[in-house]
């Protein structure tokens, strides 16, 4: 029981999974999941000519011009879609450089399919993703790129070959983005299939329908290697300078911002300094004054300690007895003063002497 539900699970997987071809061969492209190895209808023998005598040469158009790498197919178009619609409509994706619409070499009506050229290869992959099923004149169109050119082994349709189709055409052809390869659900033939030179399913590596297959791009020689890492070395280095310089810039903003802020602190300091000098010029006074009567007071108690010291000090009588002769004479010129005498004099050298 585990084992056949284990093989349920792989039949549901593999009915969603499929792949694309990356090449063209005429027997697998008839084959719903490319596994085949016969053909099973006239046009694919008649594409196997093709392919093996080498009777198509896809670079033989003289029409065929351009970049293939930025040219798209467009196809399933209206007979009454001209070159100005269908430009204005390609031109949403990005810049067309030249447009052709395949038309009858006879009557010079449309044949349904268009080649657009766009300037890069980049617009060619935004229309190649987002053009595809978008309506045109009433009618839904497809988008592909140009396999003509880029796929090997490509054969027309008009030769049995190309891609897509519809069943009343009896001429279905699978590989391509609308109708892709589907997982095999039986066994691979692979060295039938390596025999004929049909490349092999890719086991382990399928895609879901919903995802979009990547057009091919541009193989990069060596020069242009060369030329976009040079010109990746370019844009590094003056993205470096500019990241320096803009380092450097604010830097060198911040250090100024520092600086103007220094100042206006220094300037506010200044400036309140001097309004409290305007505004109370008596406090700074009044500071003058009590600095003042400190000193005074301080002089004041020196002087009375040393006064206190001399009165204190044993060794000191003589100067102690001449300091009381001094003040005695100065009480005496006082009291002279006072009664009117004359201005007092010095003592003789004989203090018992007669004056």
């Amino acid at each position: 029981m585990v084992g056949e539900e284990q093989k349920e699970r792989r039949s549901t997987a593999n009915l969603n999974s499929v792949f694309y071809a990356e090449s063209y061969h005429p027997i697998q492209a008839g084959s719903i999941d490319g596994t085949d190895i016969l053909p099973h209808d006239n046009a694919i023998y008649r594409a196997l000519l093709c392919s093996n005598a080498g009777l198509y040469d896809p670079f033989g158009d003289p029409k065929a011009i351009g970049d293939p790498y930025s040219t798209l197919f467009v196809g399933h178009l209206s007979q009454f879609t001209t070159e100005q619609t269908l430009q204005k409509e390609m031109n949403k994706y990005g810049r067309v450089k030249s447009l052709r619409i395949v038309r009858h070499i006879v009557t010079g009506a449309s044949r349904g399919y268009a080649f657009v050229e766009f300037e890069t290869d980049r617009d060619m992959r935004r229309a190649y993703t987002d053009a595809h099923h978008k309506v045109i004149d009433d009618s839904e169109i497809i988008v592909d790129y140009n396999r003509q050119r880029l796929m090997s082994g490509w054969i027309p349709r008009r030769l049995g070959g190309g891609l897509g189709g519809k069943k009343e055409s009896g001429q279905l052809r699978f590989g391509g983005r609308e109708r892709p390869f589907r997982a095999p659900l039986r066994p691979i033939p692979w060295d039938d299939l390596k025999r004929l030179g049909i490349p092999p399913p890719p086991e382990g590596r399928y895609m879901s329908r919903f995802q979009v297959p990547s057009p091919p791009r541009r193989a990069r020689s060596l020069e242009d290697a060369r030329d976009s890492s040079h010109k990746h070395d370019k844009r590094s280095n003056h993205s470096h300078r500019r990241d320096r310089s803009v380092s450097r810039e604010r830097s060198s903003g911040r250090q100024e911002r520092s600086m103007d802020k220094e100042d206006f602190s220094h300037s506010q300091r200044t400036h309140g300094r001097k309004r409290g000098d305007r505004r109370s010029p008596s406090h700074d006074h009044s500071l003058d004054r009590s600095s003042m009567d400190r000193s005074r007071h301080s002089r004041k108690r020196q002087k009375s300690s040393r006064d206190r010291r001399d009165m204190k000090s044993p060794s000191l009588d003589h100067s102690s007895d001449e300091t009381s002769t001094y003040r005695e004479e100065r009480r005496q010129s006082h009291t002279a003063q006072s009664h009117g005498d004359d201005r007092w004099s010095p003592r003789t050298d004989d203090p018992f002497g007669d004056t």
